[in-house]
Order: structure tokens, then C-alpha cells, then sequence
């Protein structure tokens, strides 16, 4: 299984927000849309950088309620890990774990053309296993 066949079933949808946004426009955004985290970004398909829930939560306790007058590009992640749409979920799973992600924005060439979360690998993985299992059943109780 591939991140090509989480997309195919969430989708390539990806929210973005500008660099120059305030936390509090961010805290908007990932209310509306019921997300953990927003790819940064000047043009909607180049990376900048990405910033989540946990980065709010690290800064609050740093600077306290000034953090929501900071800009997104004050607190965002620069270094951006990301993935590709030929990438096994495998591989991106164990990225994922080992390096505490809960998010990875996948790309193609340079451009943004999705994102994947860990419970969307989760699902998928779930969904595999069950798929698999099914089909040991129907084996092991055909005649």
C-alpha cells in the first residue's frame, strides 16, 4: 500500500495559511476545518513550512496569550518532512513514529498535492488488516 491510495480515499485537499497570519487566524483555521496542523505556505503549493497544534501549545506555555498576536512564520517548522505519493505507508509510518509526527504534507516534483496524517495510516492500515483477514477466513473455511 502506497500514500497514493490514502489520498485516493481522503483526497488531496490540503488547507494552507500564509507565513504573515496571525496564531490566532491559525487557531481559526484549524477550528473550521477540524484539523491538527496547516502547511505554510506564500502560494498554496510550495512548502514553507508546517505548524500544529502541539507548536501552539509548546509556544503557549512559552509566551503565554501573547502567542496569538505572533505570526505563523515565529513558530512554524521550516525543516518540513514530506512524502510521496509512490511512498509505502510502511515507510512513512515508521517515519512518522520515530520522528513524532502526526503530520506529513506529500508532494510531487515540488508542488503540494496532499497530506496524510497518522490516523489517516492508521485507517488505511486497519481497513488492510481487516481486508486480509477476510480473506484467510473465506480460505480457511471454504471447502
Amino acid at each position: 500500500m502506497i500514500v497514493q491510495d490514502v489520498l485516493a480515499g481522503k483526497g488531496r485537499s490540503v488547507v494552507t495559511i500564509s507565513p504573515n497570519a496571525s496564531i490566532s487566524e491559525l487557531v481559526d483555521a484549524l477550528a473550521e476545518h477540524g484539523i491538527g496542523a496547516l502547511v505554510v505556505s506564500t502560494n498554496g503549493s510550495r512548502i514553507d513550512g508546517i505548524v500544529s497544534e502541539r507548536d501552539i501549545a509548546r509556544a503557549m506555555h512559552k509566551h503565554g496569550a501573547a502567542v496569538l498576536h505572533m505570526h505563523v512564520s515565529e513558530m512554524m517548522t521550516s525543516d518540513v518532512q514530506t512524502c510521496r505519493p509512490g511512498d509505502r505507508i510502511s515507510d512513512i509510518a515508521r517515519i512518522m513514529t520515530e520522528r513524532r509526527f502526526r503530520h506529513l504534507p506529500v508532494v510531487d516534483g515540488d508542488a503540494l498535492v496532499g497530506i496524510v496524517s497518522i490516523g489517516d495510516v492508521v485507517k488505511k492500515r486497519i481497513d488492510e488488516l481487516e481486508t486480509e483477514s477476510g480473506h484467510l477466513m473465506d480460505y480457511l473455511t471454504s471447502p
